[in-house]
């Protein structure tokens, strides 16, 4: 131990060693062995010499924590965790190995067990700064930025608040509810708030789930709303739902329309969770846009030169689209409105679609892509639309597709797009790039002589 204290590993081992021998309180003297060992860098020679004092006992919890200390620390995530996991259960009161575990599993992936074991590190220190930050920091990570602008949204809240109101005087209080994305609840409480009494509502995120539960108890309508901490997908009626819903509510479209599966979500939903004659909130979504000009989205859009360098190659690493916020709505329109693509989200089912547009060009200058918005239909007469001409950095902002290079244009011209969908996002290119003929439809033209979208 003199030999240990000095730092002199190689003395302290072989000295532990033949102590070890001569069998003297071994359960004491292989902890110090596996210290020393760990020092000289000798890993897996130290998780023997824990493993030999498990087999001594099986639940020496420091010697748990210290194998599962240098599992973590060489890459066998699983290994630690199943000593963490072993050690938490023998001291579910030690925050130090809670803590450990909740890092552990941080890093194998499992981000909301993290955030759970986090928490319970917070409840036994509530001063502890470093789990604080990590939960928040998990959380950050798991819960999209967009959370609390949608909240924040009152334009967009009305909107849909009318629209629940509107489906309840038609289908009455004790109409089945389901609502698809919980966030933070904010729906279910409307349609709870108008007099609804039976409403299940699932959040795919499990930690949005657990404070949308909280949420909803703390503002009283505990009773009225079922929080579900599954996609809609996992959902069963009979089980999770009571019976098929008379009305569908959901707020999972994106800013470019697509994302989160929407198309699939809807499809599923019509399929196996609302009945035939359910109300469906929003019923179509469709998505428009205009071609624009603009320095400071090319800035953040494109490159040429930069030190003198053409890093002009790197543009083909460049996102397909952009969100629009802040100073980045500083752009000029060179086109009128025109439809990229339409959703019936009522309908049982969604084709990928893509044709050929042509775009009359109203302005000159240098195209550096295609504003996109949305135009909702929510029920009957109640739509939303973040039109960029008068809504801006709200729940849902506008979007940016970006051309592979600027284009000059100039009026009178036309550009030529292929316009659509793929089920999963929104396609707008220039038709230069189809690779095989598609059907052109002149923008303003449909095949059954209507104008207008």
């Amino acid at each position: 131990m003199q030999f240990h204290v000095a730092g002199n590993w190689e003395r302290a081992e072989q000295h532990y060693l033949e102590v070890l021998l001569d069998d003297y309180r071994s359960a004491d003297v292989l902890p110090l062995l596996a210290g020393v060992v760990a020092a000289r860098g000798q890993i897996d020679r130290a998780i023997y010499y824990w493993d030999a004092l498990l087999s001594i006992e099986p639940h020496h919890l420091n010697a748990l924590a210290a194998k599962g200390g240098l599992l973590h620390r060489t890459g066998r995530l699983a290994e630690a965790l199943s000593c963490f996991e072993i050690a938490t259960g023998l001291a579910p009161h030690n925050a130090l190995i809670r803590n450990n575990l909740a890092v552990a599993l941080a890093d194998s992936g499992r981000k909301d067990e993290a955030i759970i074991e986090f928490g319970h590190v917070l409840r036994l220190q509530p001063d502890n700064v470093n789990a604080y930050h990590q939960l928040r920091r998990l959380s950050s990570a798991i819960v999209p930025f967009w959370h609390i602008p949608m909240m924040n949204d009152t334009r967009r809240n009305d909107c849909f608040e009318r629209a629940i109101r509107r489906a309840l005087a038609i289908r009455g209080s004790s109409a089945q509810i389901l609502d698809i994305g919980t966030g933070s609840g904010l729906l279910s409480m409307m349609a709870a708030r108008e007099g609804a009494t039976s409403i299940v509502t699932c959040e795919a995120v499990p930690a949005i789930a657990r404070v949308a539960q909280e949420i909803v108890a703390e503002n009283g309508y505990g009773e009225q709303i079922t929080v579900i901490g599954r996609s809609s997908t996992g959902l069963s009626v009979g089980e999770d739902i009571p019976r098929k819903a008379d009305i569908l509510i959901s707020e999972i479209l994106s800013s470019d329309l697509l994302a989160e599966d929407v198309l699939s979500t809807f499809e599923d939903a019509r399929r196996r969770l609302i009945a035939e004659d359910a109300i469906v909130i929003p019923k179509a979504a469709t998505a428009m846009g205009c071609l624009v000009a603009s320095e400071t989205l090319a800035a953040y859009s494109n490159v040429k030169m930069a030190s003198g360098f053409d890093v002009s190659r790197f543009n083909s690493l460049a996102p397909l689209r952009l969100p629009i916020h802040g100073t980045m709505t500083e752009w000029s329109r060179l086109s009128n409105d025109f439809e990229i693509a339409s959703l019936d989200l009522t309908s049982a089912g969604h084709e990928p679609e893509l044709r050929a547009v042509s775009i009359p060009v109203i302005a000159s200058g240098t195209a550096v892509g295609v504003v996109q918005w949305m135009h909702v239909d929510l029920i009957d007469d109640v739509v939303f639309t973040n039109h960029p001409d008068d809504y801006h950095d709200g729940g849902w902002l506008q979007v940016l597709h970006v051309l592979p290079s600027p284009m000059p244009v100039e009026p009178g011209s036309v550009v030529d797009f292929l316009l659509g969908h793929d089920r999963s996002t929104l396609i707008v290119l220039p038709a230069s790039f189809a690779s095989q003929p598609i059907k052109n439809q002149a923008y303003g033209e449909r095949e059954d002589g209507a104008h207008g979208t």
